[in-house]
């Protein structure tokens, strides 16, 4: 806070960035909300610089991002979104986590809570879908967009590949019995 010996104003971020600083803000929230696949939030009281920094490396190597931002302009963000639920959510020392894949950012926390307990997941959405903290976890076991792929890739290659020795083994049964056939005409 403020000290009170100071005959000047108080001097906090509410009343030193001008509305259009708080307007790009709120933009840029609300292409989050709109933009991303999922949107978690956490409080993060008590986590060191490092331990933040690790989050946010963590959340860019899963495809995703953090996101500190002030409560009320987030809230002024989510007004007419699909996930205008989650303004319940932001109280206190709250940071966002989003990616445009619809499990990667919940993987991410997910993961980074298991070995770090000052970040407690409060809730967030899937597109229109509000989440608690279970749902959070249930999004983190989905598996993401490229293991779904992968595993398409496996179903729709699998079937080719018998396919292959389907069509080749009659033929090398077929140019056995011509060969077969030749032998006996010539015997």
């Amino acid at each position: 806070g403020c000290r009170r010996e100071r005959p000047r104003r108080c001097q906090t971020w509410s009343n030193t960035v001008d509305r259009g600083q708080k307007e790009i803000v709120v933009a840029e929230l609300g292409q989050i909300f709109t933009d991303s696949g999922v949107v978690v939030v956490a409080h993060y009281e008590g986590m060191s610089v490092a331990e933040m920094t690790d989050f946010r490396l963590r959340l860019k190597q899963a495809g995703g991002s953090v996101r500190v931002a002030k409560n009320k302009l987030a809230k002024i963000a989510l007004k007419g979104t699909a996930g205008e639920s989650m303004g319940g959510l932001l109280k206190g020392m709250t940071v966002i986590a989003f990616s445009e894949d619809p499990v990667a950012a919940a993987k991410a926390v997910d993961d980074f809570t298991k070995t770090n307990k000052k970040l407690v997941v409060l809730g967030g959405a899937m597109g229109a879908t509000p989440l608690d903290e279970a749902g959070v976890k249930a999004v983190a076991q989905m598996p993401s967009r490229e293991e779904l792929i992968a595993s398409v890739v496996a179903c729709i290659g699998a079937p080719a590949g018998e396919l292959v020795s389907a069509i080749g083994a009659p033929a090398s049964n077929i140019a056995a019995i011509l060969t077969t056939l030749e032998e006996r005409e010539a015997a």
